[in-house]
């Protein structure tokens, strides 16, 4: 299995090569940083409206999570569009995050479009490494189809369990790996050194749920769904509740 791997991430490889030129010359991030706010703007529209009743089950979680200033400080990793913004109940004081400053211009649109939330910044920064972000001080962090992406699973949820206070909560909506050992598994394998590149860093085969479970979290609940996008090579997703 692992020689037929290979030979057919070669083959997606040969496909690909002036994509894989382009990386390797160091050309293809600036491109990639570039586009990728587009191709994200188009799909967040078709994610939203297939997984709309699921994504407003998740989040009309959030208005009892009120902490002793009134609002809900809700922190989201990787914003990316905004496409969350209209699941958010009314008067939540959002922070948002992204490495990608090119995503800004697509925020200031979702902002303009739901005003009935409460905006604080825009920071551009990994999810790792987000010391402008104090202890304790979030009711709520966010992350949907981010930690597909991330450089380190584990130090972004110990950044995420820094900055929730007691009681704070972690919503979660990720994609991960199919079943190892399944065809749809071998599948993702021979497309991930090449997904990487077109996805801004997206890895297919991430077991996240594990990671999850290790992150000193007193609760995680969590659901698994169906991929939302069948002709995408994304695996099924995990969506959930972590609480600190």
């Amino acid at each position: 299995m692992d020689a037929l791997v290979r030979l057919l991430q070669l083959l997606v490889l040969l496909l690909t090569l002036p994509l894989h030129l382009l990386a390797l010359l160091g050309l293809w991030q600036p491109l990639c940083k570039k586009y990728f706010p587009y191709l994200m703007a188009e799909l967040a529209v078709r994610t939203n409206r297939l997984m709309e009743s699921k994504k407003r089950e998740l989040f009309s979680q959030i208005k009892g999570l009120k902490g002793t200033s009134g609002v809900v400080t809700l922190l989201e990793l990787g914003c990316g569009t905004g496409a969350n913004f209209q699941f958010y109940p009314p008067g939540c004081k959002i922070t948002c995050l992204d490495p990608n400053p090119n995503f800004e211009k697509f925020l200031a649109k979702s902002m303009a479009e739901n005003r009935h939330l409460q905006y604080e910044q825009f920071m551009v920064a990994p999810g790792e490494h987000m010391k402008q972000v104090a202890d304790g001080s979030m009711d709520v962090v966010v992350c949907t189809l981010v930690l597909c992406s991330v450089q380190s699973t584990k130090k972004v949820l110990q950044e995420v369990y820094r900055v929730l206070r007691p009681g704070g909560v972690l919503f979660f909506l990720e994609h991960v790996a199919e079943p190892e050992g399944s065809k749809a598994f071998m599948w993702q394998q021979v497309f991930e050194p090449t997904w990487k590149h077109i996805g801004d860093g997206c890895y297919l085969t991430r077991q996240t749920w594990k990671d999850l479970k290790k992150a000193h979290f007193s609760e995680v609940q969590m659901e698994w769904l169906p991929p939302p996008l069948k002709w995408l090579p994304v695996g099924p997703h995990i969506m959930g509740k972590a609480v600190k």
